[in-house]
């Protein structure tokens, strides 16, 4: 037996969470990649003889279940955009959106590296021109 997915979450009023067009283009991108529902504009869920156009594609809201569940985890900062825009932020460095692992981070997990090396160095640099000669 095929577990039921819990249903979307909705805003104030009953009204399913929107997108921008900005959002609603990566997360096509990320349908067109990675949902094993989706095939040639198609979703197979919908199939029932007839060739059925997925609604999340055409759709500036969240409204597929599969979507908001199996898939848009896969991008944990689109997801964050859309549903907990309170906990997104921008990166620093490059300005792409990030889910925070605490309240002081400011820079996505690809620059923190680079950063975090860069400030080293130069402490190691100061460090190393304040010897007695």
């Amino acid at each position: 037996m095929r577990e039921k997915l819990q249903p979307i979450e909705r805003g104030p009023g009953g009204s399913l969470p929107r997108m921008t067009a900005a959002q609603r283009k990566r997360a096509n991108a990320l349908i067109r990649n990675t949902c094993c529902n989706y095939e040639n504009g198609n979703c197979l869920l919908l199939d029932d003889g007839d060739t059925c156009t997925c609604p999340q594609t055409i759709s500036y809201s969240v409204c597929c279940t599969w979507f908001r569940r199996a898939v848009l985890p896969l991008d944990k900062a689109l997801e964050a955009e859309i549903f907990r825009s309170g906990s997104v932020k921008r990166c620093a460095e490059c300005g792409t959106a990030f889910v925070p692992g605490s309240n002081r981070a400011k820079y996505c997990e690809a620059c923190a590296a680079r950063v975090h090396r860069r400030q080293k160095n130069a402490s190691d640099r100061k460090r190393r021109g304040n010897t007695d000669k």
